[in-house]
């Protein structure tokens, strides 16, 4: 992996260099936390993704203490798409 200047305009990146800057900036984002975040992800209401984790299809997705929900991305998504 090539170090590249955070100054460097991004113009003056090859292809290469862009895409390996995008996969840092996109793998970086694993997570969504809470109700509003499970329900962005699925692309539905926060009533209707309370509804489908209370189900327990996503059990092995979330990881809940007390309030605070944090759920995994990769992990829900196929999880979801096995139902």
């Amino acid at each position: 992996m090539k170090n590249i200047d955070p100054k460097t305009p991004i113009w003056r990146l090859t292809v290469e260099e862009f895409l390996e800057v995008s996969k840092k900036i996109n793998s970086e984002k694993k997570y969504e936390f809470g109700l509003k975040g499970l329900a962005k992800m699925l692309g539905c209401s926060i009533s209707k993704a309370s509804e489908i984790k209370s189900s327990g299809l996503l059990d092995d997705a979330i990881i809940q203490n007390g309030n605070i929900i944090i759920i995994d991305k990769e992990k829900a998504l196929a999880l979801f798409a096995q139902k």
